[in-house]
């Protein structure tokens, strides 16, 4: 005699949250000890999109293969909502996967239920879909940068919450003091993050666009741009010596009628450099020295 095979429950008391008209999100009768790590299958057309999905761009030949692959073997990875009502939903994360499960015709999906108010839901969305989803380092920056700020998280703790060093997060963070024409670069793939860590130790913007130029026309690899950055950088350095510096190391080396360099850094920091040619003009230099000190 076969035994009837047994249903899967959706979890302990799922059924009463999902058909109670008096359940919302901020009812006492949804707790995480009622749904956590249930399983529900929810119609497509109740679920509300996400208005803080992170994510702005999606390839749609990836979509087109994720649908395909959900028609043959279905959604493999439920996705996570939160319910807002007797039969209303909201997405949290997953929205490649409920895009494509449209696109195959599907009418139902499986879904992870939580409970979280818009700040947590933020929160839950940014993570999740940094963690899961193939966003462009613009895109992350971006999620970074509203955890920061309308999740109220220190640097310390976003680093913690998304399993990355500080130095990490400062890097992606960085990417959004660049200008417009450079974040779409990298959003469209022109150029790397590495390009991008190097265009911002460029303080002039006219100089950054006219960098980037050159790292599309000619291809440069990410090391060709950290020699010309560094380059520039070492160039402005020798630059930063006031003329009023100058025009004394001049006087100085008709004194003296000897070489007279100056250096200063954009620190203040430098260095007098007095060439002498022979002995002679050694023990003449510092016979000057000696007797003006």
């Amino acid at each position: 005699m076969t035994t009837p095979t047994k249903k899967r429950g959706l979890g302990r008391g799922l059924d009463a949250i999902l058909q109670s008209p008096e359940t919302d999100i901020t009812s006492a009768d949804i707790s995480g000890n009622y749904v956590a790590g249930a399983i529900a299958q929810i119609e497509i057309d109740k679920i509300e999109t996400n208005p803080f999905q992170p994510r702005t761009d999606f390839d749609e030949t990836a979509l087109t293969e994720l649908s395909e692959s959900i028609k043959k073997q279905g959604v493999i990875q439920p996705v996570t909502v939160r319910k807002m009502g007797y039969d209303k939903y909201q997405l949290i994360s997953g929205e490649r996967r409920l895009r494509a499960s449209k696109m195959a015709g599907m009418t139902t999906i499986p879904v992870f239920i939580r409970v979280a108010n818009d700040e947590q839901m933020l929160e839950m969305a940014l993570i999740e879909n940094i963690h899961r989803e193939n966003l462009n380092a613009i895109e992350v920056a971006i999620s970074y940068q509203r955890l920061l700020e309308e999740c109220k998280l220190t640097q310390d703790q976003l680093s913690e919450k998304v399993g990355k060093d500080r130095s990490t997060v400062s890097n992606f963070l960085r990417l959004l003091k660049l200008p417009a024409e450079i974040q779409i670069a990298i959003r469209d793939g022109y150029i790397t993050m590495g390009h991008a860590r190097a265009l911002v130790n460029i303080n002039d913007k006219t100089k950054q666009l006219i960098l980037l130029k050159h790292i599309i026309d000619e291809d440069l690899s990410v090391r060709q741009v950290e020699m010309l950055t560094s380059a520039k950088n070492t160039k402005k350095q020798k630059n930063t010596v006031p003329e009023s510096f100058k025009k004394q190391a001049e006087t100085l080396s008709k004194n003296l009628n000897m070489s007279v360099k100056v250096n200063r850094n954009s620190q203040g920091k430098g260095s007098l450099t007095i060439s002498f040619k022979n002995d002679d003009e050694f023990a003449r230099l510092f016979d000057i020295i000696n007797k003006n000190i």
